[in-house]
C-alpha cells in the first residue's frame, strides 16, 4: 500500500483529540480538517474512503437539505473526490441532490 505523509502536522491525535475515531482497512484514521490521518511512525498518513460496495459513488439520492455549502458537515476523502459526514453516512452533493455513498465506520 503507497503511503502520503501529511506535512506539518503538529496535533497529535488520540482517543482523547476531540477528532472522529473512524475505523478504516484494520486501523483507526483521525478525521481532522477534511483529511482522515493515520499514525505511521514519525508521521500521519493520508488516508481515503475506497471506492467500494459499501462505499459506492453511484447516484443514491439522499435526504439531505443543506446543500453542504458552509453547512458544518465535515468533509471525509472518498475515491476522487470528499464528501459530506451526514448522521454517520457519506453524501455527496449531486445536480440537485445528495447521493448516499455509504456508512463511515467510526
Amino acid at each position: 500500500m503507497a503511503h502520503t505523509a501529511h506535512t506539518r502536522h503538529a496535533h497529535v491525535h488520540s482517543e482523547h483529540c476531540g477528532h472522529l475515531r473512524v475505523q478504516h482497512e484494520g486501523h483507526v484514521d483521525y478525521l481532522h480538517d477534511g483529511h482522515l490521518h493515520s499514525a505511521h511512525g514519525e508521521h500521519y498518513d493520508e488516508c481515503v474512503i475506497a471506492v467500494s460496495a459499501a462505499n459506492p459513488v453511484n447516484c443514491a439520492p439522499a435526504t439531505c437539505a443543506c446543500g453542504h455549502q458552509d453547512c458544518g458537515h465535515q468533509m471525509v476523502p472518498h475515491g476522487d473526490h470528499a464528501d459530506y459526514l451526514v448522521g454517520g453516512r457519506l453524501h455527496h452533493h449531486h445536480r440537485d441532490h445528495c447521493d448516499d455513498h455509504g456508512p463511515l465506520a467510526s
